[in-house]
Order: C-alpha cells, then sequence, then structure tokens
C-alpha cells in the first residue's frame, strides 16, 4: 500500500503542473490564431469628418434677417451656407427660402434648390428651381432670381411662368420693386408677357 500511495500522490502532484500549463498552452494558441484586431480601424473616418467639417467652415440652419430702406422685412434661411473658398465674401447656401413682408403690406416668398449672398454688395442671387409666392394670389417659377437686401429688389434674370389672379402668364422678365413717390409695392412682368385670361368663377 505504501509503493502504491507514492505513485498515486507523485502522479497527482505530477497533473497539478501538466494540466496548468496546458491550458496555459491552449490558451496562447487560441489568441495566435484569432484574427488580429486594430482598436484605431475606426480613427480615420473620424478624422475625415472633422478635416471636412474643419474645412468646411460652414453653418446649419443660418438665418439672416434685415430691412430695407422703405423698411420692408426681408428674412434669409438656409439648410446649409458655407464661405466661397475663392471669395470670402461669398456665401454658397442650400435649400434657400427667403421671406419679405412689404411695409405697406403684404407678403412675398421664395424658395430655391440653392443660392449664393454677396455680403459686400448685399445681394443674394437664387438659382435651382426658383419658386415665388405673393400673398396677392400670384405663384410663379423662373430659373434664376436675385435679390437685394438694403433696398426692395427682386429681379428674374430670365423667363418666368405662373398664374395670378387674370390668369395663367408667361414673361420675359419679373421685377419687385418699389414704386417712385409713395414707395408702394410694384409688381411688373416684361419683355413679351403673355397671358391666358380666367374669368372668375360665378358666385352660387
Amino acid at each position: 500500500m505504501t509503493t502504491g500511495d507514492n505513485l498515486y500522490s507523485r502522479l497527482v502532484a505530477w497533473m497539478k503542473i501538466i494540466l496548468p500549463l496546458t491550458a496555459l498552452g491552449l490558451l496562447s494558441t487560441l489568441f495566435l490564431l484569432s484574427r488580429k484586431v486594430d482598436p484605431s480601424d475606426s480613427i480615420p473616418f473620424a478624422q475625415i469628418d472633422l478635416t471636412q467639417r474643419a474645412s468646411d467652415q460652414g453653418a446649419t440652419n443660418p438665418t439672416f434677417t434685415g430691412v430695407t430702406l422703405g423698411g420692408d422685412r426681408i428674412r434669409f434661411q438656409a439648410q446649409a451656407v458655407r464661405p466661397d473658398p475663392e471669395d470670402r465674401d461669398q456665401l454658397k447656401a442650400e435649400d434657400v427660402s427667403s421671406r419679405i413682408r412689404l411695409a405697406r403690406g403684404g407678403v412675398v416668398t421664395v424658395t430655391s434648390l440653392q443660392g449664393s449672398l454677396d455680403q459686400r454688395r448685399q445681394i443674394a442671387v437664387l438659382g435651382g428651381d426658383v419658386e415665388i409666392e405673393t400673398s396677392s394670389g400670384y405663384k410663379m417659377r423662373t430659373s434664376l432670381l436675385e435679390t437685394r437686401f438694403d433696398t426692395l429688389r427682386v429681379e428674374s434674370r430670365g423667363a418666368v411662368t405662373g398664374s395670378g389672379p387674370p390668369g395663367d402668364l408667361t414673361a420675359g422678365r419679373l421685377l419687385l420693386t418699389s414704386a417712385k413717390g409713395d414707395g408702394a409695392a410694384q409688381l411688373l412682368f416684361t419683355d413679351g408677357v403673355k397671358l391666358i385670361y380666367r374669368p372668375p368663377e360665378p358666385e352660387e
């Protein structure tokens, strides 16, 4: 019994050494075979985004407001605005909406897909499917429109099409400006005006 006990004791002692070493070997093998994960893999994306934002130097959902010399209130809003890298006085805008509250009453709303603002000359040029709507019932579309901020002057740089209280009309040019004398706003259509008259529907 003594010899058997000694053999059993020595076997248990060796197993206490061999089994932990075998476990360590297996764990090491697992780490070596597993795919190496680099925690810095996602950093370049964040760096690119930060670099882009730093270079853009833009603003999201900015609003510009002003009052013309005649007292007309102008509000200019865009989804995004960023400076022109070639001219710091120029700002590039996307998804633009402009609202002019006339001093003598009435509202003019202008929307466009894009635009540019000249801060020095106080002029905004709107382009890309420009829509003009007045509280007097006119709804017009054009490709390019110029708006001033220091005085009431909204002028198309091309033909306009749309409708108004008289009917459907097209014109080579649209101009919203202040009349001489009393300063009231005037909406003028020039350069080949075509009107399809629609008589008002009789009241029941």
